[in-house]
């Protein structure tokens, strides 16, 4: 007698046999029992999941002697003979192989025929996606009205390269991988039935490696059962399946805790020496960081663990290991598994991998014990200053800022036009009275500079603008028109630019006073007389005092302004020292 292989001996005959998808068998045994089944469905989902037996089943149930019921009995002539292939009225079709539209069309002129010996004639149509176009065009209209004898069962792993005008015609259902768990009950049942013994772990090794595929789960069993004889052990399997034991992946965990590279890269050359893919090596790690941070994070959820058997060996291990650890391993093998795919140097890659895990956490390490940057340390203080700053302008005061709806520029100038700009009388005081040279010229000097990495709509609106009078914490900018002045004072994004373009080319964070010049000079005026400043303007005054000095630093650049105004400008560029004035 000849030898069947396991995925075939066992192929499910009953719903109740199959594995998983809980909801599709209730959904289809209840539209058994309340005869409403359709006349199309598909079936989609990854491969050995269930979906071509699924179909079988459905389709013994729909005609069987005793039905239409919940469950075949696979006793009465029908069922039988759809079990064994041999009833004509249920046809299995390989799109695979007759993916021509001369095989659709004679699907489609035996359709109309009735049924010889069954209750519906029932085409299951497999890989259905491998349909040329023109085959899928053909079925379409007897797909979506077939006679009413007809059921149409398509199945496919590859779903969206059906054309959306096949998928609307159908039922779909959508076939899930099928957990570890259930694949290792259904071994445990085949294994009880042909006799033989297998460890936990080797079971749990074979549906790790099938990744929820009940066809794949047992042809390695049936490979695995070959090799090892009467007894299944761990290490059968493993060699088998080329997974990886725990107990070398927690070596491998404790050289890359201890950070010992070379014990590290030795169980790696280890394992690539018995032959383990070096792609299935880096999947697997991915998988065993994760049962490690599911123990660190959540102990008790033992039930999730998919390559960790024994938790309790391993707990420890997990609490040896940060979270934030765990995910940057998980981070660089993923990054390696991906940049593995377009390379055939794989080796170098894990090992890279392996030395980046030991070494980032020792690298960050030494990176925040080294000192800080002067020139950062420099910045960080400035960016500090011009926090508490504006920190200070919010609690004197709500910033104004544009209006967030969109308006046309003649909109938005002719309602500033409407409106005067309000004069800040009591912060140009404070600038006033604590006015000095130095901060002026400073400012003064950088102007050019500065507008030149404004963005152009900015240094438009700034270029009749001038800077008038500075303290060491704010200046006057003073601007040739009101309506100017306005516009300014209202544009939060200019401001903010501005504030940035100072802090960068003075090294300073300056308050920005917005003021027009009629304003300005009232403003000015009205600070000379109620100071008694007019004095100061005589040449013939004796030099201030020390505690004069501001004001006297305010009067010359009054004396500036009021002097010859190309002298005044040519002092402003060039500064007082380099010019020499000669009367003719």
């Amino acid at each position: 007698m000849i030898y069947q292989a396991l995925y075939r001996a066992y192929r499910p005959q009953a719903f109740s046999e199959m594995s998983g998808q809980q909801a599709i068998k209730q959904t289809l045994q209840n539209t058994l029992l309340h005869q409403k089944t359709t006349h199309a469905y598909l079936f989609s989902g990854p491969r050995g999941t269930g979906k071509t037996s699924a179909a079988k089943i459905f389709a013994k149930a729909l005609n069987c002697e005793n039905g239409p019921a919940a469950e075949p009995c696979n006793e009465c002539e029908t069922c039988r003979s759809i079990t064994e292939g041999s009833n004509t009225d249920v046809t299995e079709f390989d799109a695979a192989s007759n993916s021509r539209v001369e095989e659709i069309r004679d699907i489609i002129e035996r359709v109309h025929v009735a049924p010889s010996n069954a209750r519906f004639k029932v085409y299951i149509i497999d890989e259905v996606h491998m349909l040329s176009n023109s085959a899928f065009n053909a079925l379409l209209k007897t797909l979506e009205e077939p006679p009413a004898h007809v059921v149409f069962i398509l199945a496919t792993t590859e779903s969206h390269k059906l054309p959306l005008t096949i998928i609307s015609r159908c039922q779909r259902f959508d076939f899930k991988p099928i957990t570890a768990a259930e694949i290792m009950d259904r071994m445990k049942q085949v294994l009880s039935d042909i006799d033989v013994k297998a460890e936990d772990g080797a079971l749990r090794a074979i549906a790790q490696a099938a990744t929820g595929g009940m066809r794949d789960a047992l042809s390695m069993l049936d490979q695995a059962i070959s090799f090892s004889g009467e007894e299944l052990t761990t290490d059968d399997a493993l060699l088998v399946t080329g997974a990886i034991g725990e107990e070398i992946f927690y070596q491998l965990a404790q050289a890359i805790q201890a950070k010992d590279a070379g014990t590290a890269l030795s169980l790696l050359h280890r394992l690539i020496a018995e032959g383990k893919d070096v792609g299935r090596l880096a999947e697997d790690m991915i998988t065993f960081f994760r049962d490690i941070l599911l123990l660190g994070t959540a102990p008790e959820l033992t039930d999730l663990l998919e390559l960790i058997s024994d938790g309790g060996k391993f707990q420890e291990l997990a609490q040896a290991f940060h979270s934030e650890e765990l995910y940057r391993y998980i981070d660089i093998l993923s990054k390696t598994q991906q940049e593995m795919r377009f390379s055939n140097h794989g080796k170098v890659y894990v090992e890279s991998a392996l030395l980046k895990m030991i070494h980032s956490g020792g690298q960050q390490q030494a990176v925040s014990s080294q000192p800080a940057d002067p020139e950062m340390s420099q910045k960080l203080a400035v960016l500090e200053q011009t926090v508490r700053q504006l920190q200070q302008q919010l609690a004197a005061g709500p910033v104004q800022q544009a209006s967030a709806e969109p308006q046309t520029p003649a909109r938005r100038a002719a309602s500033s036009a409407s409106r005067s700009a309000k004069v800040p009388t009591g912060k140009i005081v404070e600038v006033l009275k604590a006015a000095t040279k130095p901060d002026i010229q400073m400012i003064r000097e950088q102007w050019a500079g500065m507008m030149q990495n404004l963005q152009r709509s900015h240094a438009a609106l700034l270029d009749d603008a001038e800077p008038v009078a500075a303290s060491e914490t704010a200046f006057v900018l003073k601007f040739k028109y009101e309506i100017h002045c306005l516009m300014a004072s209202e544009h939060a994004t200019l401001q903010a630019d501005l504030s940035t373009a100072l802090l960068r080319m003075t090294g300073k964070g300056y308050e920005v006073i917005y003021v027009a010049e009629e304003s300005w000079l009232k403003v000015r005026q009205d600070f000379i007389q109620k100071n008694g400043l007019a004095s100061q303007q005589n040449p013939d005054t004796s030099s201030p005092s020390a505690a004069e000095q501001p004001a006297s630093a305010f009067m010359e650049e009054v004396t500036l302004e009021e002097a010859d105004p190309f002298v005044a400008e040519a002092e402003r560029l060039f500064g007082k020292d380099f010019i020499t004035i000669e009367d003719d």
